[in-house]
């Protein structure tokens, strides 16, 4: 079970949309977060002569929506010197440190190669990395010190407005006071639930094989994202139509009805509970209750 934590942010530059550094309480380590521009002026800080994982994050230039790049420096200042210099999609970077002597080169890389698999697995951004980078061999003390690392950097993305490493998981407990919702239309159905990462479309969900004029036209997002889902597996042809081959996260009811079905589409009266109650129903009896 998660367990509650405190950050405390510290707006170096005293801008809230300039350098932040974000500390974890009880925790060695902590981010440095801040948009590219500002990097040729920060980048003599002490941070940034450490050993670190860095990833950074930007447009695509060929659609809506974002891609990431996950990297390691040994320290982190040269590649990041390097990517100012040579990578174009990057807008915003955040990189985790420890204190001194707590980071070396082998735990960076071990911490690269399991963020770039989450991420891969996780399916919910396209990755710049071009190949999965291979884990360095640790001890087992390292490797346990490592994983607790991760954890807290994991805990902490989502925070920081990054959520590409959050892969859609309900245990028993929760998943027995959720409300389950089911979306139809075009013979399909499709099952889903709220939940605090986004709206969740469960495993062997149908979605439809065939899309409207107005979607190619008028929502090159969903489109693209459709595209996406279907390049990278997450949507699996069956027959004229799709199915779900693992639970997907949604960042609305509404995309998620759109991709089901085919068509723009309002998920808040497209998703309806076994009595057959939309979901804005559901949640204005929630709200009156």
């Amino acid at each position: 079970m998660s367990q509650p934590f405190s950050l405390k942010i510290f707006v170096a530059t005293g801008d809230p949309d300039g350098l932040r550094i974000v500390e974890r309480s009880n925790w060695i380590g902590k981010a440095l977060v801040f948009p590219r521009g500002l990097l040729p002026s920060i980048k003599q800080r002490d941070e940034f002569a450490q050993t670190g994982i860095y990833i950074l994050i930007g447009p695509r230039p060929d659609a809506d929506g974002e891609m990431m790049y996950i990297g390691e420096g040994d320290p982190v200042k040269p590649r990041l010197e390097s990517h100012y210099s040579n990578k174009d999609f990057w807008t915003r970077a955040v990189f985790f440190v420890a204190g001194p002597g707590h980071l070396n080169k082998a735990h960076v890389q071990f911490l690269e190669a399991q963020l770039i698999q989450r991420a891969k697995d996780a399916k919910r951004i396209r990755l710049e990395n071009i190949k999965a980078e291979n884990e360095p061999t640790l001890s087992e003390a390292d490797r346990a010190d490592m994983m607790v690392f991760l954890d807290h950097m994991l805990s902490m993305l989502p925070v920081l407005g990054i959520s590409a490493f959050e892969i859609a998981r309900t245990n028993t407990t929760e998943s027995q006071k959720l409300t389950k919702l089911f979306c139809s239309g075009k013979g399909l159905k499709a099952e889903g639930y709220e939940s605090n990462q986004g709206f969740i479309v469960k495993t062997n969900s149908q979605a439809s094989g065939a899309i409207t004029p107005s979607m190619r036209d008028q929502m090159r997002g969903i489109l693209d994202l459709r595209e996406d889902l279907i390049s990278n597996g997450v949507l699996s042809k069956a027959g004229e139509d799709y199915v779900f081959t693992q639970d997907y996260s949604f960042s609305s009811p509404s995309t998620a009805a759109s991709i089901v079905l085919g068509r723009s589409a309002n998920g808040r009266t497209e998703w309806k509970d076994q009595k057959g109650r939309t979901l804005k129903e559901i949640q204005t009896l929630q709200a009156e209750a």
